[in-house]
């Protein structure tokens, strides 16, 4: 193992990264329902003014 300040730098930051992200995906993921697909609105036409 790498025992110089660059090495410990970089397996410690090496070591957050992975934790911050792995942090993301587990707060992405709570919540959601597969059985339902998403609600996607859609705006409705406005009908045409008479002339």
């Amino acid at each position: 193992m790498m025992k110089t300040p660059v090495g410990l730098v970089t397996v410690t930051l090496s070591a957050a990264i992975l934790l911050a992200a792995s942090l993301l995906i587990v707060t992405g993921t709570q919540g959601e329902d597969h059985a339902r697909p998403a609600h996607v609105t859609t705006p409705t036409a406005k009908p045409a003014p008479p002339h």
